[in-house]
């Protein structure tokens, strides 16, 4: 549970890029490792060469299109020789591996990716893979916290290192801080089954089913849609990479494409893949792990991605995305931070991309 719960801790260290370990001087040291341009195989397929894929968190089922994607030969078959999945975790800054060419392309979230913009990083977002940031308030089954106004006279169990998020989700909701008990919390989710707390500050994929495993019925408020309406889990690569890697990118988008959707039908098989593979030395239950692929796959595929395809961003979202960040201190200009020619040159190229997903 633990590495699930302290992987908040680097999501909110987007306000400043020392919490992250990236600095101008890292930025500016690093090479640009990435693969030669790409030649012409036999046939006249693309080869890409090997592709370096960073992750943003350790190998639970939080990536199953790409577990997906690399199990069944879709980056192979796109063009790249090999893939590297590349673990992230407390120590690891995946937008500096980005910024430093150490990978083609990270998996992200926009606060931590615009705060290396706006302190230099050649970095831009090009797609996003959850149509939803997954912060919520989880509560009791029995005794529910539906609305932001059920907040009021409650006691929320809050973690120091989400307080950012929180203070935010308050100001865009009009709430007064000083009618709602914030309680200082951890990350183990134990006070609310003991009642000690009325709801807890939590990821909806993460601590709901732990709890769910546990015999515990919770229901689960999003901020998301109350008032903190956010992308998450996005495509950062550098953004020359859009114009000297861009074939790259569209062969990498298509294999997660394919992946992705067969999540979607069966979230039980990138839960497998990450509990018997990819992440067996986490000591992952497939059971958990099928649930929390389960949940996530509501923020994967909405409306709009049915309409427009998978990891397409609406101009609505944008919007509302630098919005969600100006309240929380991260003031940045939707071209500063987005780039979605790529994602949409590449469904009017496969128009059966979008059919599939």
């Amino acid at each position: 549970m633990t590495a699930y719960m302290n992987r908040r801790a680097l999501l909110r260290g987007g306000a400043g890029l020392a919490g992250l370990g990236i600095s101008a001087a890292l930025l500016a040291a690093c090479g640009d490792d990435s693969d030669s341009p790409a030649t012409s195989a036999s046939g006249g397929a693309k080869s890409f060469g090997a592709l370096n894929y960073q992750l943003s968190w350790v190998k639970n089922v939080e990536f199953a299109g790409a577990y997906i994607a690399d199990s069944k030969g879709y980056y192979t078959a796109a063009g790249f020789s090999s893939v590297n999945l590349m673990a992230g975790g407390p120590s690891v800054s995946q937008d500096a591996v980005v910024a430093s060419g150490k990978a083609l392309v990270g998996i992200s979230s926009p606060d931590i990716t615009a705060a290396a913009i706006l302190k230099g990083a050649d970095l831009v977002v090009i797609g996003a893979q959850y149509q939803k940031n997954p912060f919520a308030i989880v509560s009791l089954a029995a005794t529910p916290l539906t609305t932001p106004q059920d907040l009021i006279g409650k006691k929320i169990g809050v973690q120091a290192t989400n307080e950012p998020v929180w203070n935010a989700f308050l100001k865009a909701n009009n709430l007064d801080p000083s009618k709602i008990t914030k309680v200082p919390a951890q990350f183990d989710p134990s006070p609310l089954v003991s009642k000690e707390v009325d709801g807890w500050f939590s990821f909806f994929t993460n601590e709901p089913n732990l709890l769910k495993m546990k015999g515990v019925d919770t229901a689960v408020m999003l901020l998301n849609d109350h008032g903190y309406p956010m992308v998450s889990e996005v495509y950062v690569v550098k953004k020359s990479s859009l114009t000297s890697d861009r074939d790259k990118l569209k062969a990498l988008l298509t294999a997660d494409i394919k992946g992705w959707t067969e999540s979607l039908a069966d979230p039980k098989v990138g839960a497998d893949l990450a509990a018997t593979k990819y992440g067996k030395d986490l000591g992952l239950d497939a059971a958990e792990q099928a649930l929390e692929s389960a949940a996530q796959n509501t923020v994967v595929q909405t409306a709009d991605t049915k309409a427009n395809g998978l990891f397409t961003i609406t101009d609505e979202l944008v919007d509302e995305t630098i919005k969600t960040l100006a309240l929380g201190g991260v003031t940045i200009s939707k071209d500063q931070l987005f780039d979605l020619s790529l994602i949409k040159e590449l469904y009017t190229e496969n128009p059966s991309l979008k059919a599939a997903s």
